[in-house]
């Protein structure tokens, strides 16, 4: 299951998808560099959340198997 991150970086993609195509289709720049830096953040916001996700199965499963 995702977390908060993990959905937030997926909605930051796609938001900076959307600003690089009215970017290119309005032919700014600005709008189009803003984009990126949009879509390459919630690349990052994604991949923190993979992380804290994996992290807590892991400690999750220690756990499990520590109990038995």
């Amino acid at each position: 299951m995702w977390n908060k991150d993990e959905l937030q970086g997926k909605a930051d993609q796609a938001k900076g998808r959307a600003k690089q195509a009215v970017g290119d289709l309005t032919d700014d720049d600005r709008l189009r560099r803003e984009g990126q830096a949009d879509e390459i953040g919630g690349d990052v916001e994604e991949g923190a959340g993979k992380i804290r996700r994996k992290t807590g199965d892991a400690i999750k499963d220690l756990g499990d198997t520590i109990k038995k």
